[in-house]
């Protein structure tokens, strides 16, 4: 972006990658499918306009293309960085130029005797970032296809224009994932993932900053601000449980979800999703659905350097050290996220869907003013022809 950005939404394109471009266990039907989002966070913070479009084309009997595009408009205001001012505990807020992101995914697979492979290729591209990904994923069924092994390895290359420097910097992942699935009973399924994954190169956001009151000269202090500085590489680790259960007494299903996550940062979080399917008559499906986040702080994370040792500095990111920043969604913290989706299935070959969700992320480190920490509101509708 061209003013201060939000990078919450960039880890999308990995996630899509790794989860979406995932091969299918079953053969998917031929199909165009379009969606649109809107999220909008209370106070005049960020707001995302999501249009996206899905092609899915089976090429004979034993191959599958997927294409996906997605066109983001982002605007509105996010923190800085920099704290509330004296006497006060709004903190403080820069508003986005209007950004428009383009991103698509491509993913081809093929089905083997007793094995599935896919291949996809992804692009996410706006002013002052581009994004490109890869992956390859195989789906293994054995036990007469009640257990299913779930291999796959993506990596992206990214580019990030930084105010402070000629070229663009650059960031490298690769992030691994293994996982199997198994039929319990004709109503029960169990899900079991594991992913490990690694980041290097600039990993700051050139938009944040931290504040430290500075003696100017002896007597006189000002609070300046300096860019955040965080490591070179990351290191996470993921472990995630899940159960599928269906209830044909109720006509409905459970889909519930735990999740754990640790990395180098020194952030460690716990996830809890879940999911209930409603049959309603023969055409309309309801899924209300709540999750839970919960996240300790990152190990450089500080509110302002004031109460440290740390001497700030400026320019690019020192690798040396020491390490800072004010970055909110590197503090601890909680969020909730609820909501209710309907699924129609107006004629046999049309979908439509509609969701209504709040998200609501508080800090619970007694330090940080909850103004930091954002309210949203997202709607969706959405539509899916087969043929």
């Amino acid at each position: 972006m061209s003013s201060l950005s939000d990078r919450s939404f960039r880890p999308l394109l990995l996630a899509g990658i790794l989860v979406w471009l995932a091969p299918r266990a079953t053969r998917a039907e031929n199909s165009l499918s379009y969606k649109y989002e809107s999220y909008q966070e209370m106070g005049g913070r960020i707001a995302v306009q999501t249009r996206g479009a899905v092609v899915e084309q089976d090429l004979g009997t034993d191959m599958h293309l997927k294409l996906d595009g997605v066109i983001d408009t982002i605007t509105g205001a996010t923190p800085t960085g920099v704290p509330a001012a004296a006497g006060s505990n709004q903190v403080d807020l820069s508003e986005l130029h209007p950004e428009r992101r383009k991103a698509w995914n491509a993913d081809f697979s093929r089905q083997f005797p007793g094995i599935n492979v896919s291949i996809g290729l992804g692009n996410s591209r706006e002013s002052d970032y581009v994004s490109n990904g890869w992956s390859v994923n195989t789906l293994t069924d054995f036990n007469q296809k009640n257990t299913t092994l779930l291999a796959g390895l993506a990596g992206t290359d990214d580019k990030i224009k930084v105010f402070y420097q000629g070229p663009r910097a650059r960031k490298h992942t690769h992030d691994l994932i293994l996982g199997v699935t198994q039929l319990l009973d004709p109503h029960t399924a169990l899900t079991f993932n594991v992913t490990w994954g690694r980041a290097e190169g600039y990993l700051a956001d050139p938009y944040r900053l931290v504040q430290k009151t500075t003696e100017i000269v002896p007597g006189i202090s000002l609070p300046l601000t300096f860019g955040e500085n965080r490591p070179g590489s990351r290191e996470k680790a993921i472990a995630l449980v899940g159960v599928n259960r269906a209830f044909n007494e109720l006509h409905g299903a459970i889909d519930a979800t735990y999740r754990y996550y640790h990395d180098t940062f020194g952030t460690s979080a716990h996830t809890v999703d879940l999911a209930w399917f409603q049959h309603v008559g023969e055409k309309v499906i309801l899924r209300p659905g709540v999750r839970f986040y919960s996240q300790s702080a990152a190990s450089f994370y500080h509110y302002d350097l004031d109460q440290t040792s740390i001497t700030p500095t400026a320019g690019a990111p020192r690798a040396s050290g020491p390490f800072y920043s004010a970055d909110y969604r590197l503090s601890q913290l909680q969020s909730f996220n609820y909501g209710l989706k309907v699924i129609w299935k107006a004629t046999e070959r049309l979908d439509l869907d509609a969701a209504l969700e709040q998200y609501d992320m508080r800090g619970t480190d007694g330090v940080t003013p909850q103004s930091a920490y954002p309210r949203a509101r997202t709607i969706t509708f959405g539509g899916k022809i087969y043929w």
